[in-house]
């Protein structure tokens, strides 16, 4: 009898769907059952945990991106004895910073007045490093992406970042291997914000920086991500920075 393939579940971020984990879908689908989450209307990120957990098997591999690295901690907090190793990319622990209402809302009323066109043009150039912001090749696939939106559900995922509960719990119980991975010329959550991360981590932990990428590092940098992700996902070569 053929042993099933593990399972990796990818978490997309704000305004992403599976046209960011596209290198690393077509990298690892021949050796796991991967599942990009939909997270649907949900306005919360707990809603968002909930609705990824829903299509998850019993036990899996969980690699959150952005927004959905912080879903990722909620859906382990939510069912820890199902998730095998983690890996948390370009993303944040914070809580909501004084100013952050403001600039979210901000973009919010963009797209709800202007359109998504008006916001993508606003909100996508700064998430990718600068050698690719005036690419318009480049760029297509991530613009297309973010047109998929519509306003309220865009409204509806800032309300769950604006909403979002503390992660600090969650990240002090992980016991499973964590992958720590950011995109260098990341100027949303940049390089320190993760290597804070990755000192409040206990056990086998490690970080992984990826040269010439921003924000959206899973889809500028997918030779380094795809490398990355399969240390952590198979174990081999896995040496851990602390």
């Amino acid at each position: 009898m053929t042993a099933a393939k593990p399972a990796l579940l990818l978490l997309p971020g704000l305004l992403c769907d599976e046209t960011v984990w596209r290198a690393q879908v077509q990298r690892f689908s021949s050796e796991a059952n991967v599942i990009v989450a939909d997270y649907g209307d949900a306005d919360s990120i707990t809603g968002m945990a909930e609705r990824a957990l829903s299509a998850a098997p019993q036990r899996f591999a969980l690699a959150g991106h952005s927004m959905g690295a912080r879903v990722a901690l909620e859906a382990l907090r939510m069912a820890p004895g199902k998730v095998e190793r983690l890996a948390l990319l370009d993303t944040g622990i914070h809580a909501v910073k004084p100013a952050e209402h403001e600039k979210r809302m901000r973009l919010v009323n963009l797209a709800r007045n202007e359109g998504m066109d008006a916001l993508c043009e606003a909100w996508l150039p700064p998430m990718v490093h600068p050698k690719f912001r005036q690419d318009d090749g480049f760029l297509k696939p991530l613009r297309e992406m973010v047109a998929g939106f519509t306003p309220a559900r865009f409204a509806g995922q800032i309300q769950a970042l604006l909403t979002r509960p503390d992660t600090m719990p969650a990240l002090a119980a992980i016991n499973c291997p964590v992958l720590v991975g950011v995109g260098r010329q990341d100027e949303w959550s940049p390089v320190d914000q993760h290597e804070d991360i990755l000192a409040r981590l206990n056990g086998d932990a490690k970080m992984a920086i990826f040269e010439e990428a921003g924000h959206m590092a899973p889809f500028e940098a997918p030779q380094s991500v795809n490398g990355a992700l399969a240390e952590w996902f198979t174990g081999e070569g896995w040496e851990t920075s602390h």
